[in-house]
């Protein structure tokens, strides 16, 4: 969709676009690693602790850093449903992560 309406307009205004979708993506992520993180403070997890489990390779994630800053006690927070983290995770290619989000579920049910 996007792209059909970007082809109709100049180089100039392309990128414009192109900058806004890329700018809204990551906003987008940035909303998914903070309800990730949230999830994990309710749930008395460690958001670090299961992202470098599921990713050992990328064990100093800026955007993830940057989430917890904004994490509240899981007293303060709302509630968020194990399959809403799910969902935000998968929607955004984190399937390995969701994995592991699923095998604590599990070892929690237990």
């Amino acid at each position: 969709m996007y792209l059909l309406v970007i082809r109709k307009w100049g180089t100039g205004m392309k990128k414009e676009i192109e900058q806004k979708i890329i700018e809204q993506y990551q906003k987008e992520e940035n909303m998914m690693i903070l309800v990730f993180a949230q999830w994990c403070i309710n749930h008395n997890l460690n958001p670090l602790e299961l992202y470098i489990e599921a990713y050992p390779d990328q064990q100093n994630n800026p955007a993830l850093l940057n989430a917890l800053e904004l994490t509240v006690p899981k007293e303060e927070a709302g509630e968020i449903s194990d399959q809403t983290v799910l969902s935000v995770l998968q929607l955004f290619g984190n399937d390995d992560l969701a994995f592991i989000v699923s095998q604590k579920l599990e070892k929690h049910k237990k």
